[in-house]
């Protein structure tokens, strides 16, 4: 069995596209990980209405926990300098004006870059669609987090949707724990490769057929 990003990784890769001068939107799940990791100059929003907080809280910094400093995940954040809190309709308005990177998990991803993130199952941590509709379709640029495989081995990057799609060709990029995948209007093109890991190997876990770049490399942390 060949070795997968954890999830500390996964977020350290995504987190390699936020850039000084980025405004972003950190999703529920793995996409609040990369709060840690956001570059400095660079803004992070979240949907239930604050603007350019830091880092998450975890065990090394506890004493910072404050209830007033909680993102759209349920997420304990600290303070940054110039941090701002608005109401959900402002919060809306910036989510759907095309000016944020949006970061959301996935379950799963077609070659066209269709987007299914809500599986309206009752077993699911967050079965309903919440703002992610909004996120998807309003992002200057949307780079979607996820498993390459469900628990059982199956690729979430498939041909067509077989879940309901939350918004229609919208995926920009793909990092999952064993490559990155760029959605273009030729197909999905392989970028880099997780450590250990052949394109070949890559595209027996992938449903959907992958183009090889020609400067296809390992992935860098």
């Amino acid at each position: 069995m060949k070795d997968r990003l954890t999830e500390e990784l996964l977020a350290i890769r995504a987190a390699q596209e936020i850039k000084p001068g980025d405004y972003c939107n950190l999703g529920i799940g793995l996409p609040q990980l990369c709060a840690s990791h956001v570059p400095e100059g660079a803004i992070v929003q979240a949907e239930n209405g604050t603007l350019g907080y830091g880092p998450l809280v975890d065990q090394d910094n506890v004493d910072k926990m404050d209830l007033d400093f909680i993102d759209a995940g349920g997420s304990f954040f600290t303070p940054a300098p110039g941090m701002a809190f608005f109401d959900i309709l402002t919060s809306f308005m910036m989510i759907r004006s095309g000016r944020l990177k949006s970061f959301l998990g996935g379950l799963q991803v077609s070659e066209r870059g269709d987007l299914a993130i809500h599986s309206l199952s009752s077993t699911d941590k967050f079965p309903q669609i919440g703002g992610s509709m909004d996120l998807a379709w309003g992002a200057k640029r949307l780079i979607v987090l996820m498993t390459h495989n469900t628990k059982d081995g199956v690729s979430k990057i498939v041909k067509e949707l077989t879940l309901p799609m939350s918004a229609r060709a919208c995926v920009d990029l793909i990092i999952t724990d064993i490559a990155v995948i760029e959605v273009t209007s030729g197909g999905l093109v392989l970028r880099e490769c997780v450590p250990g890991w052949t394109p070949e190997e890559i595209q027996e876990q992938t449903e959907a057929p992958l183009k090889v770049a020609d400067d296809v490399k390992e992935m860098e942390f």
